[in-house]
């Protein structure tokens, strides 16, 4: 069950920041840490994506010989 960036930064905000039993305690990462982890990776998944760059069309009006 692979989950997205996104729907862990949502689950770990509806959670408790930290969390201690008889186990030993547990801490997440920040808030605006994993923030700052989703937008670089979403930046970074822009700049891999092929782009068509700049294109040049022709417009050529209806009845124009």
């Amino acid at each position: 069950m692979a989950e997205t960036l996104d729907d862990q930064i949502q689950q770990n905000a509806s959670g408790p920041a930290k969390a201690s039993g008889d186990a030993g305690s547990v801490e997440q990462h920040k808030l605006a840490e994993q923030i700052a982890a989703s937008k670089h990776l979403a930046s970074k998944d822009a700049v891999t994506k092929k782009s068509r760059g700049l294109r040049f069309n022709k417009l050529v009006p209806p009845g124009a010989s």
